[in-house]
C-alpha cells in the first residue's frame, strides 16, 4: 500500500470518528432534552396534586365539589378494564404470534397478514373506538359496560403484543431449535420447553408496553360511552353465595382515571385541576407498579436462562 493510499484511509477513518463523536452528542442532547422535559412535567404534576392525596381522595366518589371530589370509581374501573385487556390480548397475541412465526406457511398470505399486523399497530385509537362501538356495543349487545372497554383496549393494543412476539421468537438461535428436534421433540415441545421460556423476557417487554399503552388511552373509551361521572361500584366478582364468583360486573357501566381527568380538566374551577393533577399522580402510580410487577417476572425469568 502506498503513502497516498494511507494517508486516504488515514483521513477516511479521522472523519468517520468525528461523525460518530458528533452522533453521540446530538443522541445524548436529545436524550437529555427528553429527560429534562419529563422530569419538569413529572415534578409540575406532583407540586400541584400531592397536597390533595388523601385517604379520602382515593375512596370517595366524584362529587360536584371540588374538596369533596375522590377518584374510587375511576380507580377500581381502570383495574377491572385493564384485567380484561390483559385476560384477553395476552393470551391471544402470544398464540397469534407463536402461530404466525412457527406454523404458518411463509407465503404471499403470510406476509399480508405481517403487514397488516404491523399497520394496525398504527390505527388512530379513535378508530379502534368506532369499531367496538359498531361491533361490541350494538352488534353484540354488550352495551357500555367494561366487557366493552376491556375488548376495545385488547383490540388496540393486540398488534404490538403480536409483533413483539414475532420479533422474541425470531431472535432465539435456529441451533435451539434444532437441538430439541435432534432429542426427539415435537414441534410444540420444542416451542413450550425451549422457545417460549428463552423469549418470555422479550414477551413481557411489548406486554409492558402494550398495557402502558392501555392505561392512558381516553379516545375509544369515550366513543363507546364510558360515564364521566359515576358514583358506585361495580358488583364484586367474588360473592357470599354460591357459586361465589359473579360475573355481572362485566356488564356494569364504568369510568377510568384518564376520562376523569378529562372531566375535571375541562371545568373552570382551580380546585378541579388540582384534582386532575392528583389523579395523574395515582395513575403513573398504578401504571408503574403494574410495570414493576411485569418487569420483576421478566428478571426471575431470565435469570432462569441458561445459553
Amino acid at each position: 500500500m502506498t503513502t497516498l493510499n494511507i494517508q486516504k484511509v488515514r483521513k477516511t477513518i479521522s472523519r468517520n470518528k468525528r461523525s460518530q463523536y458528533i452522533f453521540n452528542i446530538i443522541g445524548i442532547l436529545s436524550m437529555l432534552f427528553g429527560i429534562v422535559t419529563l422530569l419538569a412535567l413529572l415534578f409540575d404534576l406532583i407540586t400541584d396534586g400531592f397536597p390533595r392525596l388523601s385517604w379520602q381522595f382515593l375512596t370517595s366518589f366524584p362529587s360536584r365539589r371540588a374538596e369533596e371530589a375522590g377518584i374510587l370509581s375511576a380507580w377500581v374501573g381502570t383495574l377491572l378494564v385493564m384485567f380484561v385487556t390483559s385476560l384477553v390480548a395476552i393470551p391471544i397475541g402470544i398464540a397469534s404470534g407463536i402461530y404466525l412465526e412457527e406454523y404458518a406457511r411463509k407465503n404471499w398470505l403470510s406476509d399480508v397478514i405481517e403487514i397488516n399486523v404491523t399497520n394496525l399497530a398504527g390505527v388512530p385509537s379513535i378508530i379502534y373506538g368506532l369499531l367496538a362501538l359498531g361491533v361490541f356495543v350494538y352488534g353484540f349487545n354488550f352495551g357500555r359496560s367494561i366487557i366493552t372497554a376491556g375488548f376495545t383496549l385488547a383490540l388496540l393494543v393486540l398488534p404490538v403484543v403480536i409483533v413483539s412476539t414475532r420479533e422474541a421468537l425470531r431472535a432465539i438461535p435456529n441451533s435451539i431449535r434444532e437441538a430439541a428436534y435432534a432429542t426427539g421433540a415435537s414441534k410444540w415441545q420444542m416451542i413450550w420447553d425451549h422457545i417460549l421460556p428463552y423469549s418470555t423476557g422479550t414477551i413481557l417487554t411489548g406486554i409492558i408496553v402494550a398495557l402502558a399503552r392501555a392505561i392512558g388511552e381516553t379516545a375509544p373509551l369515550i366513543t363507546i360511552g364510558a360515564l364521566t361521572f359515576i358514583a358506585f361500584l361495580p358488583e364484586p366478582p367474588i360473592t357470599g353465595q354460591f357459586p361465589y364468583i359473579s360475573f355481572s360486573w362485566l356488564l356494569a357501566p364504568f369510568t377510568v382515571m384518564p376520562i376523569q381527568m378529562f372531566d375535571w380538566v375541562s371545568r373552570p374551577q382551580a380546585e378541579f385541576q388540582v384534582n386532575a393533577a392528583a389523579a395523574g399522580i395515582v395513575l403513573i402510580a398504578i401504571t408503574l407498579a403494574m410495570n414493576a410487577v411485569a418487569i420483576y417476572i421478566r428478571y426471575r425469568l431470565r435469570k432462569k436462562i441458561k445459553w
